[in-house]
């Protein structure tokens, strides 16, 4: 065989191969890469409705030490929100839990848990400072107070904590002790253990709001969330 020859053969030899490799990836028999095992399925717009899931465990909803914005005697039904305090979803569902809150007086428990977004940097300082509020008594004036000012602190990258200080202080708390129970290690321990608990409940993001353990979808209507309330009260 001359040189010339086998170079032909060679080159002939090649595109055989890359023809053949062209013919099999336009099969579309390509592997692709594995997906994420972990990663959850973006939900499309009718994933809660058309599928919805069962209630969650009441353990992990509401807890002995949880805190009531509301509470009603032998309620029938139990509105929980795991909030983030800096979260700008938060503070534009904030308008409809309270118009909730006032519709619903006297029928219906609202529960907030803690569930700062690792992402903000004063979300988790902020739920320590509604905790120390909570302990003088001024649970839920603390939580308007946050979400009334949000715009003046939220997105930071400085830490906010005089400032949440300085709203102790406009709420006549004793500053001293808010102080002292801000660093408290057992307040921050509190938070992280709702936002453990929203972990365990697969929560991944805020707000997220259960209905007599329910999960609504994203970022619930008034309409939607009195739906689903007086569908409760009158089973």
């Amino acid at each position: 065989m001359t040189r010339n020859l086998a170079i032909t053969l060679v080159l002939l030899l090649g595109a055989a191969v890359s023809l053949g490799i062209f013919a099999y990836s336009s099969t579309g028999n390509t592997p692709t890469p594995q997906s994420d095992a972990n990663a959850a399925p973006s939900p499309g717009p009718d994933t809660a409705s058309s599928s919805p899931p069962g209630p969650a465990p009441e353990d992990l909803l509401v807890r002995d030490n949880s805190h009531y914005l509301s509470r009603a005697e032998n309620a029938e039904v139990t509105v929980v929100e795991f909030l983030d305090f800096e979260c700008e979803a938060c503070r534009a569902q904030f308008p409809v839990m309270e118009k909730l809150r006032t519709e619903y007086e006297g029928r219906i428990d609202f529960v907030i848990r803690y569930f700062p977004m690792p992402g903000h940097t004063n979300s988790e300082t902020a739920a320590t400072a509604v905790e120390a509020a909570a302990q003088q008594g001024a649970l839920e004036e603390m939580y308007v107070k946050m979400y009334e000012t949000q715009a003046e602190w939220g997105e930071s990258q400085e830490s906010k904590s005089k400032v949440f200080v300085g709203f102790a202080d406009d709420l006549g708390l004793d500053v001293a002790e808010f102080r002292a129970d801000m660093a408290d290690p057992a307040t921050l321990e509190r938070v992280r253990a709702d936002f453990a608990d929203g972990v365990q409940l697969g929560i991944r993001g805020t707000p997220t709001i259960f209905v007599n353990g329910r999960q609504t979808q994203p970022m619930p209507s008034y309409e939607a969330l009195s739906s689903m309330i007086d569908r409760e009260l009158q089973g």
